[in-house]
């Protein structure tokens, strides 16, 4: 009788896991998510070969990576996608707490590889970036917590979350990696915003932002080189966006064909953090915008799934995750395109690299199992039964 009133889906306990999960699950979200994995493969086939070439590998040796950490990535998310929220969401905190001692650890035992700022561990066949693992533990940790101070006689939750984030904040920018903790303020920000943050509050905490980037503007020679290379207005073209700003016009709407871009022989990253400027260049812009279609159509389709939601908590880390996986897509392009400055960001599940795609299966996995049908009312039904009172 509940779901005949209220339209949810059926679902009965005694079911096995995998029918109610294919019932229940956001099956627009799960083809988008193979999608991006599939055209991550197809570019990195396109990109990778020149890097092996100069490395002494075999020209695939990138993409058969990639194709070995991406069904890791892919079997993670599905496993934690028929998570009910509590074991997700216990999942996550003992995640959180794992990836934040290895941050706590970094600068001791971590590695920069050359690149000017401490964030792997290097393990000889792998390497490990703790703050992309981070990510998802700490907006579900959050969640959990912004959603209890909601409860009579509950601890300052709001607060404590504010303490997480701050630690987490500080220790990300030592490394430095300003780039993975704007993510981690922003996502904060989005979840405090939803769980009923005062206005006033929010403008204060963005005049703390900005008062923290001339700080580090100020006393970080790495942070003031990319802000001073994205505010000049003259554009080296020997340089990565140089190259990245070339490979993107020439590519136009159509591209110049699959195989003849000249950007991944210049581009060192070109497999990772500029893999969309071999989008531009190959497939045109066309190709482009499928991918940001791709990730409209994932943030968009969870965020409408959410608003239904009644558990606070779900509603929250639901919220938090998918923000944050799309500002990070956004945040991606916006460099290759010279909107931002350079963050060193991959593009999820497009991008090499084993800490991303795998971060990025738990993240997505997460993501599907809290946007799950479940019966219950949807919130403007129990809004309007309350006015009604």
């Amino acid at each position: 009788m509940t779901e005949m009133v209220y339209g949810a889906v059926p679902v009965q306990s005694g079911d096995p896991v995998i029918p109610r999960w294919w019932r229940t699950i956001d099956k627009w979200t799960l083809s988008c998510i193979l999608v991006l994995f599939g055209i991550g493969l197809l570019l990195g086939l396109a990109s990778s070969p020149p890097l092996a070439a100069k490395n002494g590998l075999d020209p695939f040796h990138y993409v058969t990576r990639q194709a070995i950490f991406g069904g890791a990535a892919m079997f993670v998310m599905f496993v934690v996608s028929m998570m009910s929220p509590t074991m997700a969401r216990r999942l996550a905190v003992l995640g959180f707490m794992g990836a934040f001692a290895a941050l706590v650890m970094l600068p001791v035992f971590g590695t920069d590889f050359g690149k000017g700022a401490t964030r792997w561990f290097s393990l000889g066949f792998v390497s490990v970036q703790p703050s992309e693992f981070l990510k998802p533990g700490f907006i579900v940790m959050s969640a959990w917590l912004l959603a209890a101070s909601q409860q009579l006689g509950a601890p300052p939750g709001k607060l404590y979350s504010f303490v997480l984030t701050i630690v987490i904040v500080l220790l990300l920018a030592m490394q430095p990696d300003f780039g993975q903790a704007c993510l981690i303020l922003f996502s904060w920000g989005v979840m405090y915003f939803v769980a009923g943050a005062p206005m006033l509050l929010l403008l204060m905490l963005a005049g703390l932002v900005i008062l923290g980037g001339m700080v580090a503007y100020n006393g970080s020679e790495h942070f003031a080189r990319r802000i001073d290379g994205f505010l000049s207005a003259d554009l080296d073209p020997t340089t990565q966006l140089g190259y990245a700003t070339n490979a993107i016009r020439e590519g136009g709407f159509f591209g110049v064909g699959v195989g003849e871009g000249q950007v991944k022989w210049s581009l060192p990253d070109a497999h990772t953090d500029f893999i969309i400027a071999v989008a531009a260049e190959e497939y045109g812009l066309i190709c482009v915008l499928v991918i940001i279609a791709l990730y409209s159509i994932i943030v968009v389709r969870s965020l409408l799934r959410l608003m239904k939601e009644r558990d606070p908590f779900i509603r929250l880390a639901g919220t938090g995750l998918a923000c944050v996986f799309g500002v990070q897509a956004m945040i991606n392009m916006g460099v290759a395109v010279r909107l931002l400055p350079a963050k060193g960001m991959t593009l999820p599940f497009v991008s090499y690299g084993g800490s991303s795609l795998i971060a990025g299966g738990i993240t997505v996995g997460m993501l599907l199992a809290f946007t799950r049908a479940r019966p219950q009312g949807e919130m403007e039904d129990i809004l309007r039964r309350r006015a009604d009172r």
